[in-house]
């Protein structure tokens, strides 16, 4: 399907060129040399097949379709290369912006318009023509290039969007897996260290009652304290603190591994940044330990360093080993299995990244891996500063060529006079409104103001340059940047309506009809001034030129141009928002329903195991202290073994799961942890504070809506690093949300937080505050349960 769109576009350029010329002179009557029709055939295939492969190579592509061009030019009549020469230069342009880097795709729009000026001066010289033509090459080749340029950025998000999603995706499946080796690994601990030193404590004891009656009474208070001990840590274990603290965290786990291969006599320094748990650290867990493991089985003994930066666009991965010392045995040359490089690959490739190796100038070996960073953002390798000379070197080199014939040959100055022509008084205007395009969103009345003033230049510089052409083109290049701006506005304000329709009411202390001035009314002012302005000028281009028409005519055809353009324009810029706006809320809610799966999932392995220790070891462990604050030795060694047993069973069941789907229960608060979890691990920087003042049992309605409030606020989307706090002032429960986009506040979050009586603000910073009563509405607490 590829091979076949990129066959179509020079297919139907030619075929173009082909009606222009020399369709047009055969239809005429006109029978062009068989020579002419030779040449404009070879021109025509070999700027087809350069075409056809633009996308492989994009710049190549440019260069050989515009020599070729050029090149046809000379021999053939006038028009016979046009539309290879204009289109398909522009085709050209467009692959090289959305294909190469910004700098390659500007580079080569400049090196472009400059080398056919300087071919037009070699070959005709200076003359006092109009110039329009150059104006409008040179207007369709930015064009062109700032099209490709968008698409580029628009894709580049696309991607973004999708490894995020992806990442989600595999975080939806990780998170339980996680909750329950964390909840086992706790356990263990507990089970291992707690209950069996009561055990072991209360045995001796037993056994030495009658030899040392001391020890009985030491016995049955370090049982009463471990107990209460135990009880404390089973409850951590039910409801961790939803913080940062991670055991082990990644970084952790990379300085383990290198302290295990430095045990090992491996001479190991590291650099390691830390890293949220997720993809991303158990890829670059894999990559590392893989490349350790290769350096002492190849080259034992050998200095190696490792690398691990993790940046807001990308994460860094290097393991770098030198030459092994002479002398050195390489004992598990022989033990691979030749997978290690795939495994590699495969890793990278899962997170969204990629990975080389191969030896260095030393004569060691080097592995890099290039991983997502914060913000999911592609992964694109950097350019050198020396290649983006040799660019500009040889773009410099391409637009002068023309001039070596001009500086060897010509010795005669041709221009027959000295009147500025209109073509560069128009070069001028446009180089002003590309200016005013660039700063409109920065100072948006500041750049209208100049697209306006420069609009009424365009008749003046008519005039001045004695611009004998179509009255109405240069006003529609005027318009054409106006049309611009219009649209990119009017994009912005579909954004911001929507953003608004989305987020919270006012709030109570705002009074109605107070506030800024709506961005509606505002750009209806803009484009109504655009019309009377443009309007102004081509009338007085048209009357100026001369012409039979009756003025009203000429006015009211002007000004109904002016303003079907301006509203298409206008039309544009707000379905391209709408558009836009939809697929942020369809990735806003596949996001959203991935993060909802995943809670849910760790939630209900939590509430299962939980569910086991509540009826099973807290009982015992109460028993036990209950037995050892009366004094009975026995029973309390009874009561510590059943504890012991009970727990070792539950640890037995931990790794089996097994809540059907249509069970799990809903998260509360206590599911932040997990909730800041999985989202730090797709790349949000979450930090989640909650004081003691917050109770540990809220009323269900108040829990449940509290957290999906929470839920919906955090997994909003945005780069941007987002703070949740929660506190409790007096009979209120306090959620407030900073960083979060002001379209996260969901309707549903609206009619969720008023049905409980609470209220929900926002401010224009991104900042949230949520109040809920704790004395929810007994029909809403008894519906909850």
């Amino acid at each position: 399907m590829k091979r076949t769109d990129d066959r179509l576009v020079p297919v139907l350029l030619i075929c173009v060129q082909a009606v222009v010329w020399p369709g047009v002179p055969l239809v005429s009557g006109a029978v062009p040399p068989a020579s002419a029709l030779l040449a404009a055939a070879l021109v025509a295939a070999v700027a087809g097949v350069a075409l056809s492969l633009r996308r492989t190579r994009p710049v190549v592509a440019l260069v050989v379709v515009a020599a070729a061009c050029a090149l046809g030019a000379g021999p053939l009549p006038a028009g016979a290369m046009a539309v290879l020469g204009t289109a398909g230069a522009a085709v050209a342009v467009f692959t090289v912006a959305t294909e190469r880097d910004a700098f390659t795709a500007v580079l080569c729009v400049v090196a472009l318009a400059a080398w056919q000026l300087l071919q037009g001066i070699s070959l005709h010289g200076l003359s006092d023509r109009d110039g329009l033509d150059l104006v409008l090459t040179a207007v369709l080749y930015a064009a062109a290039c700032g099209t490709g340029l968008f698409v580029r950025r628009a894709r580049r998000t696309r991607q973004a969007s999708d490894l995020l999603l992806k990442r989600a995706e595999a975080e939806r499946h990780r998170l339980p897996a996680v909750e329950r080796r964390r909840m086992e690994r706790e356990l263990h601990d507990i089970s291992a260290h707690h209950l069996t030193a009561v055990v072991v404590t209360v045995g001796a004891a037993l056994g030495l009652r009658d030899r040392r009656p001391e020890l009985a009474d030491e016995a049955l208070e370090f049982a009463v304290e471990t107990g209460r001990e135990v009880t404390r840590a089973l409850g951590a274990v039910r409801a961790p603190a939803p913080s940062r603290v991670e055991v082990p965290s990644p970084e952790e786990r990379l300085r383990d591994l290198v302290a295990g291969f430095r045990r090992l006599d491996q001479r190991v320094d590291c650099e390691i940044d830390p890293l949220p748990d997720g993809a991303v650290a158990e890829a670059a867990y894999g990559i590392v330990r893989e490349a350790l493991t290769n350096v002492a089985r190849y080259a034992p003994g050998a200095r190696t360093r490792v690398l691990c930066r993790y940046g807001d666009t990308r994460t860094d991965i290097a393991v770098t080993s030198t030459a092994p010392p002479a002398g050195a045995v390489a004992h598990g040359a022989g033990l691979g299995g030749g997978r290690g490089q795939g495994f590699l690959r495969s890793r990278a490739r899962e997170a969204g990244g990629t990975v080389h190796s191969g030896p260095t100038a030393e004569g060691g070996w080097e592995v890099r891996a290039v991983l997502p960073g914060r913000t999911v953002t592609t992964v694109e390798p950097s350019t050198p500063r020396s290649y983006r000379v040799a660019q500009s070197v040889a773009a410099a080199g391409l637009v002068l060529q023309p001039l070596l014939p001009v500086l060897v040959i010509r010795a005669e100055d041709t221009s027959s006079g000295a009147q500025v022509s209109a073509g560069i008084f128009f070069a001028l205007l446009v180089a002003g409104q590309a200016v005013a395009l660039l700063w409109l969103r920065r100072a948006p009345r500041s750049a209208y103001g100049m697209l306006l003033g420069l609009a009424l230049l365009w008749p003046v510089a008519m005039a001045v340059g004695n611009y004998s052409g179509p009255a109405l083109l240069p006003a529609a290049l005027s318009l054409l940047a106006t049309c611009a701006a219009l649209a990119m506005a009017s994009a912005r304000v579909g954004r911001g309506a929507t953003a608004r329709r989305g987020s919270a009411p006012a709030g109570p202390d705002q009074e109605p009809g107070t506030g800024a001035r709506p961005p509606g009314r505002a750009f209806a002012t803009t484009v109504l001034l655009a019309v009377l302005v443009h309007a102004t000028a081509a009338t007085t281009a048209v009357v100026s030129r001369g012409t039979e028409a009756p003025l009203w005519a000429v006015v009211a055809g002007v000004t109904v141009g002016v303003t079907l353009t301006a509203t298409a324009a206008h039309r544009a810029g707000t379905l391209r928002a709408r558009r836009r706006q939809a697929g942020h809320r369809a990735h806003d809610a596949r996001l959203a329903a991935w993060t909802e799966e995943a809670v849910r999932d760790a939630w209900t392995e939590r509430r299962r195991i939980a569910d086991g220790l509540e009826t099973a070891v807290f009982a015992r462990t109460a028993d036990m202290v209950t037995e050892a604050e009366a004094g009975r030795l026995d029973a309390t060694a009874t009561r510590a073994r059943e504890a012991l047993a009970a727990m070792r069973a539950l640890l037995d069941t931990v790794p089996q799961g097994g809540t059907a789907p249509e069970l799990r229960p809903q998260p509360t608060l206590q599911a932040l942890d997990l909730l800041a979890h999985h989202l730090r691990a797709t790349g949000r920087d979450i930090e989640i504070r909650m004081t003691d003042r917050v109770p540990r049992r809220l009323p269900t309605a108040v829990d449940l809506a509290a957290y999906h409030a929470a839920e919906t606020l955090l997994a909003a989307g945005g780069d941007e690093p987002a703070l949740l706090e929660l506190d409790v002032d007096t009979d209120t429960l306090m959620l407030t949300a900073t960083g979060v986009p002001r379209a996260a506040v969901r309707e549903w979050l609206t009619t969720r937080v008023a049905t409980l009586g609470g209220t929900l603000t926002a401010d224009p910073l991104g900042t949230v505050h949520l109040r809920l009563p704790l004395a929810a509405a007994p029909d809403e607490e008894e519906r909850h349960r």
